[in-house]
């Protein structure tokens, strides 16, 4: 069963948003660096302390605050300026977000293709296909017993965080440094 993806719309835009990732990692644009960071850290370490349903709440609310209160900042100015710009998100507003069916149905097949190599998968681990492979597995998941011992899911997520944000600026850095010298 073949696993890849077909060069196509879906696929591009996977594209798109892995160098989007990367350039966020490698700190291309410093503030929007630093803001994804800062955001996916404060979620994670909020996830660790709080339930899921909070954490959203949380984030909506803040949301909220911050787009009332543009609103009514734009709605004075326009009042005092005796100007008529409009509602400040009508450009949001305004944006098609439906999914296409041609979309859905591709993201669709895209699931099934995935499901069936991992059950298939699955199935030949677990069921003993290739020795080697399944011993290889137990291997690993004995390993994670103990990691899951140690660390739970999101104190790993949190750490994988910092260790992806952080490695490629003190690499180039250092670099820099050792080039210098």
């Amino acid at each position: 069963m073949e696993h890849s993806l077909s060069p196509n719309h879906s696929s591009s835009s996977f594209k798109d948003l892995f160098q989007t990732a990367v350039q966020l990692i490698h700190w291309r644009e410093p503030k929007k660096s630093a803001a994804a960071f800062s955001l996916s850290l404060m979620v994670l370490v909020a996830m660790a302390t709080l339930s899921v349903i909070s954490v959203v709440s949380y984030l909506l609310l803040a949301c909220l605050c911050i787009t009332i209160t543009f609103r009514v900042y734009k709605s004075v100015i326009q009042a005092v300026q005796k100007s008529d710009e409009g509602h400040p998100f009508q450009s949001q507003l305004d944006r098609d977000m439906s999914v296409s069916s041609e979309s859905a149905r591709h993201l669709a097949e895209q699931c099934r293709t995935h499901l069936n190599w991992f059950s298939v998968q699955t199935r030949r681990l677990l069921l003993v296909e290739d020795l080697v492979d399944s011993l290889k597995l137990a291997a690993v998941m004995w390993l994670m017993t103990y990691i899951g011992a140690v660390f739970n899911g999101l104190t790993i997520l949190i750490f994988a965080d910092v260790v992806f944000f952080t490695t490629p600026l003190i690499y180039w850095k250092k670099k820099v440094q050792g080039l210098l010298n």
